[in-house]
């Protein structure tokens, strides 16, 4: 399913004049959390790999990491916001949506909303934003269509509201969701849904190009590649085991009697031909969530 094209350049509108980035807040899920990148007991990521490029004299950035993995759009308004806000970073990543998709409740207005809210107050305090749209999860887990199409519909309502509110909001976007992931199985990691450490440097690096491009003074960009060795495939099969296990687990209790829902109600529509009209719903219901915020 394609992506909207807005037709408009946040970078050119100039809301955000040039300046150096000294604070840096990351909101989000577990793409933002760092999941896929491991560095000793914790996680690393994308957005910690690029507050190291930030500043140009190669002075500290002061830099956090309030995503957790899980998260919902809600959560992060109402409990990585206010944290967010009180940091009054010149710098701050919004990057969430998935996780909405991936409940029985999935419901685009709200998830607009909290968008919506989260980029408002955050550019309110004249802060730079930066946004991404999401690779849907079936594509990347490779699910049969009649469970994959109706989380794609989704994925793709969410990246329609969100290339709509990096205009309204002025943000750095990154077309996250056509870099290669399928293509190039090393950028993904073992779980298939995050990023692998080197897809987190990707991540960084892009970040850092379109930041550069908009004539923000940076240091030097990050690494291609990660310095230490990706994990062996023991370490990935004890990853799984260990931990990614309890997250598929937590998102099954909500998610999979939906999902079968989806799946049957997908496959009903195929056999009568109305897949197409389904699509449609879902992207009236995205442009309706838009025009309600006025």
């Amino acid at each position: 399913m394609g992506m909207l094209d807005t037709g408009r350049d946040p970078l050119a509108e100039g809301r955000h004049p040039a300046a150096q980035l000294e604070r840096f807040v990351a909101l989000g899920d577990s793409l933002t959390e760092g999941i896929g990148d491991p560095v000793g007991e914790g996680w690393r990521g994308w957005t910690a790999i690029l507050a190291r490029s930030l500043a140009p004299d190669g002075r500290a950035v002061e830099f956090t990491n309030l995503a957790h993995s899980g998260a919902l759009t809600a959560d992060m308004t109402r409990h990585q916001l206010p944290h967010a806000l009180a940091s009054r970073p010149q710098l701050a990543a919004v990057l969430a949506g998935g996780n909405d998709t991936l409940r029985a409740g999935f419901d685009i207005r709200r998830t607009t909303r909290e968008l919506d809210a989260t980029l408002g107050e955050l550019a309110s305090q004249g802060a730079v934003l930066l946004t991404a749209c999401l690779p849907d999860p079936g594509t990347l887990l490779r699910l049969p269509t009649p469970l994959a199409r109706p989380l794609a519909r989704r994925m793709h309502a969410v990246n329609t509201v969100v290339h709509a509110l990096t205009t309204r909001h002025r943000a750095v976007h990154l077309h996250l969701a056509e870099l290669p992931w399928p293509a190039q199985r090393r950028l993904l990691s073992v779980d298939r849904l995050h990023p692998s450490a080197e897809g987190h440097h990707l991540i960084a690096r892009r970040f850092h190009e379109l930041l550069t491009d908009a004539g923000h003074p940076l240091g030097p960009p990050p690494a291609a590649e990660p310095a230490e060795a990706p994990p062996g495939k023991a370490a990935d099969l004890w990853w799984m085991a260990t931990q990614g296990t309890r997250w598929l687990a937590a998102r099954s209790t909500d998610l999979l009697p939906g999902l079968l829902a989806l799946a049957a109600a997908e496959s009903a529509a195929r056999l009568r031909g109305a897949s197409d009209r389904h699509d449609e719903r879902m992207a009236r219901a995205a442009a309706g969530a838009l025009a309600s915020l006025g």
